[in-house]
């Protein structure tokens, strides 16, 4: 091993040793992931009033959310890529946390469908990076026992904490107040004070081996990709990714209209109910994660996407009180819990260090594409034309078929590998 390598292998042990640093770390991505959902899912809440006001049609609906998912799927696989080319992911990580928050203050500005979904393809391109690179400096920071458990904290805690438990309270009464346009410049503001932070607080990670550096810099990206998927398990987390990213962006998009179009909820309770999903997911950023950490990832996986189905079901059916409805959503929705493990952890735990951020992004990347990008508009067509229930149908489609595939991943639970080893 060369000096610069052991130098490299150093300062890496000693970030893993540091565990202050690690919880700072993981504290402020997981707040800067927070706060970019909190932009992003902030049209989806407020659609309600932006709806009617624009004159939209469901299926215009279903393509704002789609140009978000397309921009942002492009910009993940290239800023990835050139983080990992050029070993300084903190840079861009605070230079997308800047451009992001402008993008939702150009949201407010919006006074056409046109307007508004330029809009949203702009911010795609500014927020893209952040996940993937977030992701990638968490793994490599982390001990590898803790690391399900701090990559599921990084991604789902601050973005359900604040992109769906505190985003459609806020906003919905904000808007409600000071009109729609007036929200969305409030959603800007928090992320000029994130980026500070990560300035201030946030180490650029340790330098790669230089034989790592090397090959990051001269493998061609054709090259890299099919590397990436040369692995099973990259080739399942990437359709996973497709089915779940799915599972989100149709139930943001189509859940607040069906609650207060179809089932007479007022926009205030449409608010609380939505804003149980965003409880759900940030217990179950430590729940489920943490658990995958012991008990594998592929049962935890299992088990969580069969409980997705509640969520669609008692939307549909369900007629008791706001609370027991409340009760459900918040069961339903702890399949966000596993969007990190097999977006982040199993593609880290898959994939050589060299590729990690690469392939991190080319999974969420699929995520947003081929989930983000087709089925809101999917499911607006089909809700234009039998109804707004037809995405509730949708999503447990979705789940089922998360399920079956969830049974052909090879393990990567650094425990459960040990115990199968000593066995």
């Amino acid at each position: 091993m060369s000096t610069i390598e052991k130098t490299a292998s150093g300062e890496a042990g000693a970030q893993r040793g540091d565990v202050r640093y690690q919880t700072l770390l993981v504290t402020l991505l997981s707040l800067n992931f927070g706060i970019l959902f909190f932009d992003r899912n902030a049209l989806n809440f407020l659609m309600p009033f932006v709806k009617p006001d624009l004159g939209l049609s469901n299926t215009q609906v279903g393509l704002t959310a789609s140009a978000l998912s397309f921009a942002w799927a492009i910009s993940a696989l290239f800023v990835g890529a050139a983080a990992d080319r050029s070993g300084k992911r903190k840079i861009f990580l605070i230079g997308s946390t800047l451009a992001f928050s402008v993008c939702s203050v150009l949201s407010g500005l919006a006074a056409s469908f046109a307007m508004l979904i330029g809009a949203r393809l702009l911010m795609g391109v500014a927020e893209g990076g952040v996940a993937p690179i977030s992701q990638s400096m968490t793994a490599v920071a982390v001990s590898p026992e803790r690391r399900g458990l701090a990559m599921g904290v990084m991604q789902n805690f601050g973005s359900n904490l604040l992109g769906s438990f505190v985003a459609p309270v806020l906003l919905v009464g904000f808007a409600t107040t000071f009109g729609w346009h007036h929200a969305f410049f409030l959603a800007g503001i928090p992320g000029l004070v994130s980026a500070l932070l990560l300035w201030r607080f946030v180490k650029e990670p340790p330098p790669a081996p230089a034989k790592t550096q090397h090959l990051a810099a001269t493998t061609g990206m054709y090259t890299r990709v099919t590397e990436i998927f040369a692995y099973r398990n990259m080739v399942l987390s990437a359709i996973c990714a497709v089915l779940f990213v799915s599972y989100l962006v149709v139930t943001w998009a189509f859940m607040p209209l069906y609650l207060t179009q179809i089932r007479g909820y007022d926009p205030e309770t449409m608010s609380w109910l939505m804003g149980t999903l965003g409880i759900s997911a940030t217990i179950g950023s430590f729940v489920v994660p943490g658990l995958s950490d012991t008990l594998g990832r592929k049962p935890v996986i299992l088990v969580v996407a069969l409980l997705g189905v509640i969520l669609p079901l008692s939307a549909l059916y369900f007629h008791g009180s706001v609370w027991l409805m409340a009760g459900l959503f918040f069961v339903g929705w702890a399949l966000t819990g596993t969007m990190p493990i097999f977006m982040g952890t199993i593609p880290s735990e898959t994939v050589p260090h060299h590729h990690m951020t690469t392939a991190v992004a080319l999974v969420m990347g699929a995520g947003e594409i081929l989930g983000g990008v087709f089925s809101p508009t999917i499911a607006g067509w089909a809700a234009d034309r039998a109804g707004l229930g037809a995405p509730l149908w949708i999503l447990m489609g979705l789940c089922l078929t998360v399920a079956v595939l969830s049974l052909f991943l090879h393990e990567t639970a650094p425990i459960k590998l040990a115990k199968k080893s000593a066995a």
